[in-house]
């Protein structure tokens, strides 16, 4: 039995590190900042509060379109009851268009008749997409988010809050597909030409895009993503009067105050175990992955240790021997395994060959310096004593 040992160790980080200056004030009522990777909260602000949402909404419509029907080239005709009030694409009842070409139509130019024809186009039925919709927002941990509609149109059942959003958005973000299109300026598409309402991917360098909103309800609201090196921040108001210059010093404050550091780095040797029962006396330990984390200065990263006292041959290599827990108080912010980084075998001595085998080997050519004659009389030797 593996007897392990648990260590905490204080990583006094070496990375220099930005000053951000005083957290912005923003005239949002409801406000979060979240590291993508991380998924950890920069900026709070009543981030729970269930609210109405508006074309934010697209964002789910578009993930579980693309998710239900992953063919963009899927052609959808345009019916009497996809047409909408509101933001509009435009749509001609019998006309023709493909999933790609509606998807345009709903992320760029906030088509609510976009969002009813790839609904139904999808689901066969609005209120089919929709349930898929709200199935897809139970699965990604949005507690406080329920849908009635793929187009974010006022309703007291339609709600979500800036917390859900912000986890929807990086959702988003590992849709390969879905980041090109809310990143998209502009296109034509079924002789449309469409402009993204997102004006940050014009006045804020880095931004990748997501979706604008808005309801006399409603007020404006937005998601919105920007990438500066290697991070990626989302960030999400409802109900801002100037979301523009809220989300651009959000990103700003982000950035400065909270860049990524690098905790440990996969494939790295962590550790030399001893080893019993083989003959190699030892082996290394690596990290399984990358392991980093936004942090602020002053901010100190305290690591947990999990790791047998000594290695019992045999173990192969990737296998699990440990693992590093990171945590920043008593807040777990990152892990990894530790694997072995080779194989260990079991040390078994073999049995010297008996004297039939030593015979046959001399006889096949493999006898070496023993005569044949020296054999014969080990064998005569052993026959005797054996009949004394």
């Amino acid at each position: 039995m593996k007897r392990f040992f648990c260590l905490f160790l204080t990583v006094c980080l070496l990375c220099p590190v930005c000053h951000g200056g005083e957290t912005p004030a923003v005239s949002a009522e409801a406000a979060i900042l979240m590291d993508a990777d991380s998924g950890r909260i920069l900026y709070a602000k009543d981030i729970h509060t269930r609210r109405l949402i508006a074309s934010t909404t697209k964002l789910m419509t578009a993930l579980v379109a693309l998710e239900s029907t992953p063919d963009w080239n899927t052609v959808i005709q345009v019916k009497a009851e996809y047409q909408a009030e509101g933001s509009s694409m435009y749509l001609r009842v019998g006309e023709k268009l493909t999933l790609k070409e509606l998807l345009y139509g709903l992320l760029l130019a906030s088509g609510n008749d976009a969002a009813l024809a790839i609904a139904g186009g999808c689901a066969g039925s609005v209120e089919t997409f929709v349930d898929w919709m709200n199935q897809r927002a139970d699965s990604l941990g949005m507690k406080d988010t329920h849908f009635v509609n793929p187009n974010g149109l006022d309703d007291e059942d339609h709600y979500s809050t800036a917390y859900d959003m912000a986890l929807l958005a990086q959702e988003i973000l590992k849709n390969e597909g879905l980041k090109g299109l809310v990143a998209t300026r502009s296109a034509h598409v079924a002789g449309r030409t469409l402009t993204n309402h997102n004006k940050l991917l014009w006045r804020y360098e880095g931004c990748i895009g997501m979706k604008t909103g808005y309801t006399d309800a409603a007020g404006r609201t937005l998601v919105s993503c920007a990438k500066r090196g290697e991070q990626t921040l989302i960030c999400v108001t409802l109900k801002d009067r100037d979301d523009w210059k809220d989300h651009a010093a959000l990103f700003d404050h982000g950035f400065q105050t909270y860049p990524p550091h690098l905790l440990t780095r996969r494939d790295k040797v962590f550790r030399t175990l001893p080893v019993t029962g083989s003959l190699l006396p030892q082996v290394d330990v690596v990290t399984a992955s990358d392991v980093v984390y936004p942090l602020a200065e002053g901010e100190r990263v305290r690591v947990k240790i999990m790791l047998p006292e000594l290695v019992h041959a045999p173990v192969d290599a990737n296998t699990i021997a440990g693992k590093l827990t990171f945590l920043i108080g008593e807040e777990q912010v990152g892990e990894t395994y530790l694997l072995y980084a080779e194989s260990v075998p079991k040390n078994v001595v073999p049995k010297p060959p008996g004297l039939f085998h030593r015979m046959k080997e001399f006889l096949w050519g493999k006898g070496g310096t023993t005569s044949l004659a020296a054999m014969l009389m080990q064998y005569n030797s052993a026959t005797a004593r054996a009949a004394g």
